[in-house]
């Protein structure tokens, strides 16, 4: 059986050769995380000008083959178990499967087999001898959140145990719309945001960035730590991070990797609000 290189430098959604699952290193897991691709058709609603996905276009996913989703699952988690997913990455580098995660090439919720999807990860886990020691993670835009189907599917992850990570990179509808590509209005954000802390453990993912050569305006960071402030007794904390892997996308040029002091300073503000922030430069 082939060998995969894992590395924190290269999140590949093709080095299992898989449709639907894959495995990387993730500096924000801290260690190997199994991805689930819900969207192989590289399509997503938003589109973040940070993204590392290439060819990526506006739209929803094909219909999700679930049946081949959980027979790639067990055949992965069978090869982890074996020490067989390793190439020659340093053996500093974390190798502890940490996580099975919702995330992959668009946005996980906007597939209509979402929460069976989600039912069938919870099986394989729990034939693997998996529940309840790693958790499942749903990593999201939270645009699709108003949706029936979504909050039952976050609601069951909720309980396996399981957490979102939702992205949260603006709080005005400049910044969303310069950053993310949506129309989205702040207010919506954040009772989206709510309602999924309501649903399961939340955690917010934020990535912040140089765009031309410019640091985050203050005025956006104070809006971003305003947009926080009412909800941080619901959240589980902040994961803030910069940009490790080149953008994808056309604005690619434009953007430049904040340092660990400038991300610091902003992971003060939010610390000020009572939140835990884990910060990944």
């Amino acid at each position: 059986m082939s060998r995969i290189l894992l590395t924190t430098s290269d999140h590949s959604r093709d080095s299992a050769s898989l449709r639907y699952v894959y495995p990387v290193l993730s500096r924000r897991a801290g260690g190997v995380s199994v991805g689930i691709n819900l969207n192989p058709n590289n399509a997503c609603n938003w589109r973040c000008i940070y993204c590392q996905v290439p060819n990526l276009q506006r739209g929803g996913p094909p219909p999700i083959d679930l049946v081949q989703l959980r027979e790639e699952l067990v055949g992965l988690l069978r090869r982890l178990d074996t020490g067989m997913a390793f190439g020659d990455e340093p053996a500093a580098a974390p190798r502890e499967l940490v996580d099975v995660a919702f995330s992959g090439n668009g946005e996980p919720t906007s597939a209509a087999e979402f929460p069976a999807a989600v039912a069938v990860v919870q099986e394989v886990l729990a034939g693997c001898g998996l529940a309840g020691k790693i958790m499942l993670r749903l990593i999201t835009n939270g645009s699709l959140l108003d949706r029936r189907t979504v909050q039952e599917g976050i609601h069951r992850l909720g309980q396996t145990p399981g957490e979102v990570w939702f992205k949260v990179d603006a709080a005005t509808a400049a910044g969303l719309a310069r950053i993310n590509n949506t129309r989205t209005k702040p207010e919506v954000l954040a009772r989206r945001l709510e309602l999924c802390a309501e649903l399961a453990p939340t955690w917010v993912q934020t990535c912040l960035f140089r765009l031309d050569g410019e640091l985050p305006a203050d005025s956006e960071i104070a809006a971003y730590l305003a947009l926080l402030e009412p909800l941080a007794g619901r959240l589980e904390g902040v994961y803030l991070y910069g940009l490790a892997r080149p953008s994808m996308q056309k604005e690619a040029p434009r953007l430049g990797r904040l340092d660990a002091t400038d991300l610091e300073k902003i992971a003060a503000g939010i610390r000020q609000l009572g939140l835990t922030v884990h910060v990944s430069p």
